[in-house]
């Protein structure tokens, strides 16, 4: 189910690894022994460090016990499977996650994004295409890092008759009653707050919300488009809030307030 050339090394390789994140520690996670071990093994020769984990269950301790910087994780194990320790990092804020499946449909790919992954591998995979996918998500986790720390100060936006409270994650109507978000619904809202008015295709909301852009997973954004008009727009058939631009992507049209949290200096 994979491709075996793990041995393949070159010296762009080497200059490439210089500008990644020192000594990146990354979390294979596979029921497969053979996998998990040739995974492992290629990436420490890139340069990495690598854990590994037979199921979920294990997983969870090692996540427990130590920093990792990137989750590489199998989606059929036994037990718990991927899809579901997925969505507990991302709802728990741990590291990026590229999923791993034999199931290559575009319906698999989309859930996994969906829940939270940064990127999903069908298998069997190049191991060097496996190699540029995680370094372009360390990439991303960093540049992502870098974008939170300079959005810190805004807690709350006001919008139509409704408040995001970005310190709770929560949505409250002018009644103060609270709408549940998923962890990709907040995101993608706070997104569209932070750009009101401005047209984001479907590309630039994959690369914000996801850290990438791909137009096979399209849909992802469409899906997650259609959730939050459910919440939001007063008529979701008639939407006013959120709306389709043809042919190049979304806008939200509305005026939007933004409260912002002090900075103390010590």
């Amino acid at each position: 189910m994979i491709c075996t050339n793990f041995h393949v090394k070159s010296g762009a390789d080497s200059v490439m690894m210089q500008a990644m994140k020192e000594n990146a520690h990354i979390l294979v996670i596979d029921d497969h022994r053979d996998i998990r071990d040739l995974v492992g093994r290629y990436l420490r020769r890139q340069g990495f460090r690598t854990t590994e984990a037979k199921d979920a269950a294990q997983a969870r301790v090692k996540l427990n016990a130590g920093a990792f910087d990137l989750v590489i994780l199998d989606i059929m194990m036994p037990g718990e499977d991927g899809l579901s320790l997925c969505r507990f990092l991302r709802e728990s804020k741990g590291p990026p996650v590229i999923l791993l499946s034999a199931m290559a449909e575009d319906t698999d790919r989309i859930v996994g994004l969906e829940i939270g992954a940064d990127d999903y591998l069908a298998k069997p995979f190049n191991p060097r295409e496996l190699l540029a996918r995680t370094r372009a998500v360390l990439r991303r986790s960093q540049d992502g890092h870098v974008r939170l720390e300079q959005d810190e100060t805004r807690e709350k936006w006001h919008f139509d008759r409704w408040v995001l409270c970005a310190t709770e994650r929560a949505l409250l109507d002018e009644n103060g009653v609270k709408t549940p978000l998923s962890s990709g619904e907040f995101k993608l809202l706070r997104i569209l707050l932070n750009r009101p008015n401005q047209v984001l295709s479907r590309d630039q909301l994959l690369d914000l919300t996801q850290g990438r852009a791909a137009k096979a997973f399209d849909r992802a954004i469409d899906n997650q488009i259609s959730r939050l008009r459910q919440k939001i727009e007063r008529d979701p058939t008639h939407p006013t809030l959120i709306q389709t631009m043809w042919g190049d992507g979304y806008m939200l049209c509305t005026q939007v307030k933004a409260d912002t949290q002090a900075r103390t200096v010590s």
